[in-house]
């Protein structure tokens, strides 16, 4: 971890990053106009949307042509990175039909379980876990149960980026803070193909950022926050689970933290009133802090925080193993001061979080579907 870092490799990693910020930020307006032609318009229906005009979705085309074309010039395409590439073509395509055509949740989640297959198939597999015990080393072989772990990793992975879309930039600009975590933790551990890959990403989120700040001009739609979480599950799995270090564990929780808390909770908070996991509420992390006060931009804000406060943590954990227990311990007492802050008696119940018998389904974007 202390080999220094090559000035070639640097200049590849900044190259890929200026190349898919530049084809997301041109390609942005196009597919905007795009989006209005064939009717991937966000309406608002319902009291979680943020918004109250139709806006365009289908913004995540952008993110994905930036991405694959940094990706393509700049990477080397081995057996993983292509499983990974083939992948986002299959979250991408459901991502683009949902946003036109509404899915029912369980296509969309048989498309997510085949991308996963995809990955697994090209060799991206989460093959070692290493002990979560910060004073002792030592690696659990996980054999045939690294298929079924990954695949759950992923699909997890990609619906707690695609539940967290809900207010203008937070998906995006969170999936971009835990790019420049694993490109920065990919650079200290000499991943150099992972971290010209992360580059690309974290391009790609800035590039559509300034379009989808608020008041957002364009939405990422499932499109988006399906390609930013299969890209970020996968290349958690080649650039952090692959990692022999007793912080490797650790990584991708940390980086992974607020999609992974905010869709932890929502399983619980709907199976303790015995409801379906796709039950539409609001009880996301966002919704909460908008119920509390907040505007959208304070809201965003702070989750921007949160999600960089966690990043740096992974990066200190993956550089300094005599500060890790430290740096964990805070890390779980930003956590419970987080949710003891959100999730206090102060949110207020809305009419949405309960929605007449026979309501149409939840997606991950606060979506409800036929």
């Amino acid at each position: 971890m202390n080999t220094p870092i090559d000035l070639r490799l640097l200049i590849l990693v900044l190259a890929s990053l200026v190349a898919a910020l530049v084809m997301s930020f041109a390609a942005t307006p196009v597919v905007k106009v795009f989006a209005r032609k064939v009717g991937a318009m966000d309406v608002p229906k319902d009291g979680r949307r943020m918004h109250d005009h139709p806006i365009p979705r289908l913004g995540g085309l952008a993110m994905f042509l930036g991405f694959l074309l940094s990706t393509l010039l700049f990477a080397n395409i081995d057996t993983q990175v292509r499983g990974m590439l083939l992948g986002c073509v299959v979250v991408v395509t459901a991502g683009v039909i949902d946003d036109i055509h509404p899915l029912r949740w369980w296509v969309k989640l048989l498309l997510q379980l085949a991308a996963a297959a995809i990955a697994v198939g090209h060799g991206i597999r989460i093959e070692v876990f290493t002990s979560p015990n910060l004073f002792s080393e030592g690696w659990l072989i996980l054999g045939w149960l690294s298929v079924p772990i990954t695949v759950i990793w992923i699909v997890l992975v990609t619906n707690s980026v695609n539940l967290i879309d809900g207010l203008d930039g937070l998906a995006v600009g969170v999936s971009g803070i835990g790019s420049v975590a694993m490109l920065v933790i990919a650079l200290l551990v000499s991943e150099g193909n992972v971290a010209v890959i992360m580059a690309a990403l974290a391009g790609a989120c800035i590039g559509f950022i300034p379009y989808n700040l608020n008041p957002a001009k364009i939405f990422a739609g499932d499109t988006g926050a399906l390609l930013l979480g299969y890209v970020l599950a996968t290349m958690s799995v080649i650039g952090l689970f692959k990692t022999y270090a007793i912080v490797s564990f650790l990584l991708p929780f940390l980086v992974l933290a607020l999609p992974l808390f905010d869709t932890s909770f929502a399983i619980v908070r709907r199976l303790a009133h015995g409801q379906s996991p796709m039950h539409p509420d609001r009880g996301h992390v966002h919704h909460r802090l908008i119920d509390m006060g907040l505007s959208q931009k304070q809201a965003v804000a702070i989750l921007y925080c949160v999600s960089t406060v966690f990043g740096l943590a992974a990066v200190v954990l993956a550089t300094s193993g005599r500060t890790k227990a430290l740096v964990l311990l805070l890390a779980f007492a930003a956590i419970g001061t987080i949710a003891a802050f959100v999730f206090s008696g102060s949110h207020r119940q809305h009419p949405a979080e309960t929605p007449p018998d026979g309501a149409p389904e939840e997606d991950g974007n606060g979506d409800k579907k036929p």
